[in-house]
């Protein structure tokens, strides 16, 4: 007996779901209107009919019923009312004996339109831990880019979760703003971190991949990007002002140029010491090849 999934690609999950299995209840993003995204630029966003959903999973629990661990997609499946996601937790956890958790990527308005208690409840139904792209902590660049957050309601949205019992990894995007706005980016990104104290966090590099006039014509201001050097002070700048507890740090995406592990802030000096030491010795030390071009 053979069932395969049909995605409405492109399809995209966190690095850590690579072995989940991945269910798409939305298509899309529901704010799409980020200027340093393309992920879903083809896509128009909707919300998938459950009963499709339920007909799927049936059919991959008669076939592979010892699943673990699954992931919703597309870009904020926590759009989905609560009752809708309530049922589609109820039919995974039923479907799946061995299920262990259920992920998906959070925008942080979309936490803030559910109560504490509905938040609870998904938790306990076994939303265990959400994706969100805080990008920035910055309000200005958040404006710049159109995010459609803020530092407050990001700290808010993240915070409430933690509370619910729902783990949060979240991400930035090293050189969003560029060199006019790179020092408030790290030091405001930084603060944001610090008062959520994420379980996971980590550094991805701004990407081009429409080319830079693409991005510029979508950057509500002055942008001028950062070379390699200007992105690893950024970073720099960004350790340095954390002040985080037990969070595990990760700079080791496609997109990143030094890869860099540890947990902040037990590892916080260690980090920073390597990032000085790429900045003083860039063709000795850890950075990959094709960065070391840029330098």
């Amino acid at each position: 007996m053979h069932y395969s999934l049909i995605y409405e690609e492109p399809l995209f999950r966190p690095p850590s779901e690579a072995y989940s299995l991945i269910l798409q209840p939305t298509i899309g993003c529901s704010w799409n209107r980020c200027s340093f995204c393309e992920m879903y630029s083809t896509k128009k966003f909707r919300i998938r009919d459950i009963g499709e959903l339920k007909e799927e999973i049936k059919a991959i629990s008669e076939i592979q019923s010892d699943v673990k661990k699954v992931f919703l997609a597309d870009g904020n499946a926590l759009v989905l009312q609560h009752d809708y996601l309530v049922e589609l937790l109820a039919e995974l956890k039923n479907a799946f004996p061995k299920l262990i958790r259920v992920s998906a990527y959070a925008l942080p308005k979309d936490l803030l339109a559910k109560t504490d208690d509905e938040l609870s409840i998904l938790r306990e139904a076994g939303l265990k831990i959400i994706y969100v792209g805080i990008e920035s902590g910055d309000d200005e660049v958040l404006q710049m880019v159109d995010k459609g957050e803020t530092a407050a309601t990001t700290i808010e949205g993240l915070v409430k979760a933690r509370e619910a019992g729902i783990k949060c990894s979240v991400m930035i995007l090293n050189g969003l703003g560029g060199k006019t706005y790179s020092r408030q980016h790290a030091e405001n990104s930084a603060q944001v971190v610090n008062l959520v104290q994420p379980e996971y966090l980590s550094m991805l590099v701004l990407s081009f991949p429409h080319g830079i006039g693409h991005f510029k014509g979508r950057f509500k201001g002055n942008f001028e990007p950062c070379d390699i050097s200007d992105l690893l002070q950024e970073l720099k700048m960004f350790i340095d002002s954390t002040a985080l507890e037990q969070t595990v740090f990760r700079s080791d995406h496609a997109s990143n140029y030094l890869i860099l592990k540890g947990i902040l802030g037990r590892d916080k000096e260690r980090i920073l010491a390597e990032i000085e030491h790429t900045l003083e010795n860039p063709q000795k030390a850890g950075l990959r090849p094709e960065w070391l071009r840029g330098l």
